[in-house]
């Protein structure tokens, strides 16, 4: 067999394309060994099969093209070391933004399944809760126009860009317009942090206590009879109300397009 390959059988044989080869040749990566100047017709040998199986194979690690053109050029073991060292270090990097992504997505089917297993809708029920990590705007919020400007503002404020926010984005009313029956004005906008290392001076935390909690069918726009059954019940338990409340949107119209579906919840923090 001659030893030459065509770029069409050295793209075949090495399961890339010619488009990929032809690259390869203009930034001088790998060169064929031979061009008919009749007809530009590029030619391999074998000898440069492991020449092109380093470069893939590098590519596969992550390494960019310039990265593996000057390993290519200088072939020095320091300096390959070196290279893979930083790529095991931004390999590293990606798996931990990858296992938070993965949390995010087990506490958002977490949420939906176990919203969908309340039957009991417009129940007032006390409820003890931990401490819970957040990243707040103190933003005024009375239109779903605010809110989504807010919540951009607050994402990219905390650096939260990538986070996945579906059923983690809240609102809250705050304790002089709940004792005013005012509930269609919001004070701040948050997200449930779920990752323990995030750095940013809008990190706070929702109390730990007792909340007078309630879920009901519908959006931020249902909310006034709920807010009327928890105020009642606060009432006639005798408990106080002691801070702003909380309401989170675990399933709208972005998650199912039957309105049968949609659940909020709202919280109150009280003293018993």
């Amino acid at each position: 067999m001659e030893n030459r390959f065509s770029i069409g059988e050295m793209a075949k044989l090495h399961n890339t394309t010619i488009k990929t080869l032809r690259h390869y040749d203009e930034i001088g990566i790998l060169k064929p060994i031979q061009i008919d100047i009749k007809n530009g017709y590029r030619y391999y040998s074998t000898e440069q099969f492991e020449q092109l199986n380093t470069i893939l194979y590098l590519k596969e690690l992550g390494f960019s093209l310039k990265e593996i053109k000057g390993h290519l050029e200088h072939r020095d073991i320091n300096g390959f070391l070196d290279l893979l060292k930083k790529q095991k270090e931004l390999t590293e990097i990606k798996i931990m933004e990858l296992e938070q992504v993965n949390r995010r997505f087990q506490n958002r089917i977490k949420d939906i399944n176990e919203a969908r297993e309340i039957k009991e809708l417009g129940v007032v029920s006390i409820e003890t809760f931990k401490a819970r990590k957040i990243v707040r705007l103190m933003e005024k919020i009375s239109s779903e126009p605010q809110l989504e400007v807010s919540l951009q503002q607050l994402k990219n404020l905390s650096n939260m860009n990538s986070s996945i926010f579906i059923g983690g984005v809240g609102l809250t009313v705050s304790i002089d317009n709940i004792l005013n029956n005012k509930f269609n004005e919001y004070n701040s906008i948050f997200i449930l942090v779920e990752e323990d290392d995030i750095q940013s001076p809008l990190v706070t935390t929702l109390p730990e206590g007792k909340y007078a909690c309630i879920y009901y069918n519908g959006d931020h726009n249902n909310s006034l009879g709920s807010y009327r059954s928890l105020l009642n019940c606060i009432q006639d338990k005798g408990f106080q109300v002691i801070g702003d409340s909380i309401e989170r949107t675990i399933i709208n119209d972005y998650i199912s397009g039957s309105k049968e579906d949609y659940l909020t919840e709202i919280q109150i923090p009280i003293k018993c």
